[in-house]
């Protein structure tokens, strides 16, 4: 590899974690304003008038918990719905309505935050799906993510209170004064890269070789920026943003993966504000950008070593990576979407060699906590310092404390079935999947293009995916099944909500505690030394949880 593809690589990441930087305190300080504020907009009061609810009113976490999961039930159904009656609707591009199934899937995927999408959307959905249906939820399901998020930290900053916060509250505050704003900003930028945006359906051109071709259109750059600002992932194009009307440039790639990790490298700076002490905020963003920099160069690095038959003859590993960012920027991007939630690819992971694809799985496996999606990146990097304190305090023979707040049996278990929920689901899926005889009989024949070790991947990076949120894919595995369109739906509602009651459920816990003081036995919280105990435990738990099932897949197809 030249000096210049490495300078020019290295330029990429210098400049996102310089924007980065430079957003880390106008960003944070602007989301914790957001939800410490008093005052209420006016449109936001109306809001609150239609659905009923008294925005002064606050609720105990059981009543936000319900919130939570009543509001995405109806999103479920209305998605759904809209997908079933697609044939009827406006701007619908004369596709017919998707089918029982892979409607359930879709619908399940956008509400949870995941985007998995087990189609081609310029082939099976019309305009007004993709902008009433899926945009709407790339809104919503990422505003959830981060009012859970801030109601755990309302759990930390609060003493003594039976409540922590309002749900109808966060989210629309969450959409109105955060996400729409940003998405406008965010929209019109892409415009300017060459994102396309227009209602012109599919165009017939002439082909250089005299015959004729169809070119889709459609409010992609509207969709492109949610997508990215929620970390949410869908595409409105099958290739997502390796498609040239979605990430048309170098540039415009850098700019998605800033705009996809801006809010979650934020929010450790809100967390930091809500609780009084800046200095908690920069220890969480110090594990997550150390977590976050090692994914990203050894992914870089293995796939520039280009390990492999076909690699080594080829000269490089380029299969499934666009020519007009090279390998730095495709990894670069593979290391932001699959340490966030987003699930967006600008190259296909399903292509990369043994090792290097095995690098955003285990982000994933990770608990994409560096730095996450929006609000679960935050909340789940919480739920291990709470772990990584308890840890501590067994190491020196003190009562755990982080943020004044005692970590008792409560929490302590609350945290440990959080962390237990995502393997179960991913290890369970995986292992139905090829322990079944007539799903493994299926699955081989009609979903796994690349049979043996690499198979195996293609099915465990699924599960991983679905039950972390994530969204992106080993493009071998051919998901539009009944079993895929089912178990990775299940996956992604219980890896969605699940760990959400859990996180709400520790919300409550410590917002009815008193803090105790600090004494010289307390644990500081915002020292290196803690630093490096919270990205051991975060590292440590994952690696004795997945890598017997890794050994099993790329690290055996890597190492032989």
């Amino acid at each position: 590899m030249s000096a210049d593809t490495v300078g020019a690589g290295i330029l990429q990441l210098a400049t996102v974690v310089l924007l980065l930087a430079l957003l880390y305190r106008p960003l944070g300080d602007g989301i914790a304003h957001v939800y410490t504020s008093a005052k209420d907009w006016r449109v936001e009061r109306g809001m609150y008038r239609l659905v009923g609810v008294a925005p002064e009113s606050e609720q105990t976490w059981q009543a936000y918990a319900r919130s939570v999961l009543a509001f995405s039930a109806v999103g479920v159904v209305f998605v759904y719905a809209l997908q079933r009656f697609q044939a009827v609707l406006p701007y619908s591009l004369g596709l017919p309505a998707v089918p029982e199934g892979l409607a359930f899937n879709t619908a399940v995927s956008f509400v949870t935050n995941t985007n998995w999408q087990s189609y081609s959307p310029e082939l099976t959905l019309g305009y007004t799906v993709q902008l009433a249906g899926l945009a709407v939820q790339n809104f919503v399901s990422a505003a959830v993510g981060i009012a859970v998020a801030v109601a755990l930290v309302r759990g930390f900053a609060r003493s003594g209170s039976a409540t922590i916060g309002n749900f109808w509250v966060d989210l629309t505050r969450g959409v109105t004064r955060l996400l729409l704003p940003l998405s406008v900003v965010a929209a019109a930028a892409l415009l300017v890269a060459g994102v396309v945006q227009n209602f012109n359906g599919f165009t017939e051109v002439g082909t250089v070789t005299g015959g004729t071709q169809l070119i889709p259109g459609g409010p992609a750059a509207s969709q492109e920026a949610i997508k990215e600002l929620g970390t949410n992932g869908g595409g409105f194009f099958n290739a997502n943003s390796a498609h040239p009307f979605e990430n048309p440039a170098p540039w415009s790639s850098v700019l998605e993966v800033l705009l996809l990790l801006a809010i979650p490298v934020a929010l450790p700076r809100a967390f930091g504000r809500m609780v009084g002490d800046n200095r908690q905020g920069y220890a969480i963003l110090a594990v997550m950008g150390t977590i976050a920099l090692a994914s990203i160069a050894a992914v870089t690095w293995l796939e520039s070593l280009g390990l492999g038959t076909a690699p080594q003859l080829a000269g490089s590993a380029m299969e499934g990576k666009e020519v007009r960012f090279g390998i730095w920027g495709s990894t670069l991007f593979a290391g932001a979407t699959t340490l966030t939630s987003t699930g967006a690819v600008n190259s296909m992971h399903d292509s990369y060699t043994a090792l290097g694809g095995m690098v955003p799985m285990i982000n994933m496996m990770l608990g994409e906590i560096a730095p996450g999606g929006v609000g679960s990146g935050l909340y789940g990097m919480l739920v291990l310092a709470v772990i990584a304190v308890f840890v501590g305090g067994l190491l020196v023979g003190r009562t755990p404390e982080y943020l004044g707040k005692k970590i008792g049996p409560t929490q302590i278990k609350l945290a440990s079935l959080y962390i237990l929920v995502t393997p179960a689901l991913v290890l369970a899926g995986t292992a139905l999947s090829f322990g079944i005889p007539a799903i493994r009989s299926d699955i081989e024949s009609t979903s796994i293009w690349n049979p043996g070790v690499h198979g195996l991947s293609e099915v465990l990076y699924a599960f991983t995916s679905a039950a972390n949120n994530n969204g992106s894919a080993f493009a071998g595995l051919t998901a539009d099944t009944p079993w895929f369109n089912t178990a990775l739906g299940v996956a992604m509602v219980l890896g969605r909500f699940i760990p959400i009651v859990l996180v709400l459920a520790l919300a409550g816990s410590l917002a009815e505690q008193k803090p105790v003081p600090a004494t010289a036995g307390t644990l500081p919280t915002y020292r290196p030394q803690f630093v490096g105990l919270l990205g051991v435990v975060a590292v440590v738990i994952t690696a004795l949880t997945y890598f017997p099932v890794l050994t099993l897949g790329p690290l055996a197809e890597g190492l032989v």
